[in-house]
């Protein structure tokens, strides 16, 4: 199709309605209109039309529904794309109405008014019928049940406005409806339900729309699209003119989802919402949440605590700018090293790497190719990274240490004191056995970057000239044994969940096992387990660091 106005995008794996779904765009657009399906991982269920207004994308392993998302934004040349489940059914005409109402509102990001669509019932041969969900007998007579599609777009709810709770979790906003601003033709609405969504093509590339590298596969979605819609300058709007009917599948089984849909994946998007929105951290926000809470005030699953700590979070989040340093030799085999880089880049801080090989990772990368590990390198990399990093406050990160999202969300109360995060399990990686005791760590150091810089300015040029010893340590004011020029305090905290040592043979200091094997016995809070079982990481099961 040429001058192509709008793209509809349609990520999708193993969609039992998929065709349905597709024939029913079809039918229905009336503008200069495409459908791009993207058959993410696995071919159609059943066989899709054929049609001029239709393109399809086919990729043979699964790439997420938000990067399946954003491949085909990738292939549209439209001036607009709006997201649609492939379990969806439409108004007459809906295009047209979208784009009458959306034209010269380049920032808004606009969905239909939504309806329930009820797909199909179970039947049996003696005409008894099931409302849709999972399959079995008839439960009135026993006897096997054939799946009959319906495809109604039921008359009611209908649906406009969404919000979500201080958690962040997704809530339907029915109590707006009751408000002068929330009726007319087009009304604004908090956040989204993220099965149907409009914005124009290059809003969708300027805000970062569908951030798999963020928030994963799944979760989220209509909160992170309505923040950076919002949060960003623009606005998020319904149009009551035109309508779209949704499947909500919530019974698992054979009418479950088509993604392997994990409580950690769900929550490690709710995690990322929080700090990326709730802790002012998405860099082209002008606004900070608490103004869209504020906006849109009383909100169900809000209470004034919840908007004070909000608020005092914005505050302290504006006057405290927290960055990561992250060095490596880059010798470590990346089938751990990478798994490590994504969960430190999760943490939506900026990051400074200093590495020995040239590596894209963190907003800026310095390299020493000259130089070969060493403990006077790994201080010069971490000198090198701190004057380049302009955080107020920095986190060490290391290459082999999995950091929990719950780590970072630290802020130093003392601006002349080291502090360490004692809540550290170390794994051995060849068994899965793990142990934990309180203990400082230099990759679980935090702290203010000017007593940094003013200490591992000192301790660098002391190595230069007498030598690294274990009598200096790692673990900068945690000893008394070295007279520094300037001394500092030194204190732990613990984060929520803990992280993770990976012990897997090349590190640079070694690990005892056994308690016996420490030469003092002062091991607060010793504790063991086996079978890759830490709390807080469910995903070290079996894939270990995947």
């Amino acid at each position: 199709m040429q001058n192509v106005e709008l793209s509809i995008i349609i990520p999708s794996r193993n969609e039992m309605f998929l065709t349905n779904t597709v024939e029913d765009l079809l039918s229905n657009i009336e503008g200069n209109t495409e459908v791009i399906v993207v058959l993410d991982g696995a071919p159609a269920v059943s066989p899709l039309p054929t049609d001029s207004r239709l393109r399809v994308l086919y990729f043979e392993t699964s790439i997420g529904q938000r990067e399946a998302a954003n491949e085909a934004v990738k292939v549209s040349s439209a001036k607009y794309v709006m997201k649609v489940d492939a379990h969806c059914a439409f108004d007459k005409g809906f295009d047209v109405k979208m784009l009458e109402a959306i034209k010269g509102h380049d920032d808004w990001t606009m969905a239909p008014l939504m309806r329930n669509l009820h797909v199909f019932d179970w039947v049996c041969p003696n005409g008894h019928r099931r409302y849709q969900g999972l399959s079995g007998v008839c439960e009135t007579c026993g006897k096997e049940t054939i799946r009959d599609v319906v495809w109604i777009p039921k008359q009611s709810p209908k649906t406009f406005s969404w919000c979500f709770d201080s958690t962040p979790h997704f809530q339907y906003f029915g109590e707006f409806s009751k408000r002068e601003e929330g009726r007319g033709d087009i009304t604004p609405s908090m956040s989204l339900q993220g099965s149907c969504f409009m914005l124009t093509r290059d809003k969708w590339w300027k805000l970062g729309i569908c951030d798999d590298g963020v928030f994963g596969s799944w979760g989220s979605q209509g909160i992170e699209v309505a923040c950076k819609t919002w949060l960003s300058g623009g606005s998020v709007m319904v149009n009551h003119n035109t309508w779209y009917a949704h499947l909500f599948r919530t019974k698992g089984g054979d009418f479950g989802f088509p993604y392997k849909l994990s409580h950690n994946q769900v929550a490690r998007a709710k995690r990322q919402a929080r700090r990326l929105f709730f802790e002012n951290r998405w860099d082209k926000a002008i606004h900070p949440l608490s103004w869209l809470v504020q906006k849109f005030w009383p909100i169900k699953g809000w209470s004034d605590e919840d908007l004070n700590n909000l608020l005092a979070i914005e505050k302290q989040s504006a006057t405290v700018r927290k960055g990561i340093i992250y060095y490596t030799d880059n010798e470590l085999d990346d089938s751990i090293a990478a798994p490590v880089r994504n969960l430190i880049k999760e943490s939506g801080l900026p990051i400074v790497s200093a590495t020995l090989k040239k590596m894209d990772f963190g907003i800026k990368n310095i390299h020493f190719p000259s130089m070969k590990r060493g403990y006077y390198t790994m201080h010069k990399q971490i000198l090198a990274a701190l004057e380049h990093s302009d955080a107020d406050v920095i986190f060490f990160c290391e290459h082999d240490v999995l950091y929990h999202p719950s780590h970072f969300d630290f802020t130093p109360p003392k601006k002349d004191t080291f502090y360490y995060n004692q809540n550290v399990w170390f794994l051995r990686l060849s068994d899965g056995h793990a142990l934990h005791y309180d203990v400082n760590q230099l990759s679980g150091l935090c702290a203010y970057r000017d007593i940094l810089l003013v200490h591992f300015r000192e301790k660098l040029e002391k190595i230069a000239k007498e030598g690294f010893s274990r009598n200096m340590g790692f673990e900068p004011m945690t000893h008394g044994r070295i007279k520094w020029d300037k001394v500092f305090a030194c204190e732990s905290w613990k984060s929520r969940y803990p992280n993770v040592d990976i012990k897997h043979g090349g590190n640079a200091t070694g690990q005892r096992w056994k308690k016996e094997e420490y030469k003092t016995q002062n091991l607060p809070n010793w504790t063991e387990s086996e079978g890759y079982s830490i709390e807080g990481w469910d995903n070290l099961v079996g894939s270990k660091t995947e």
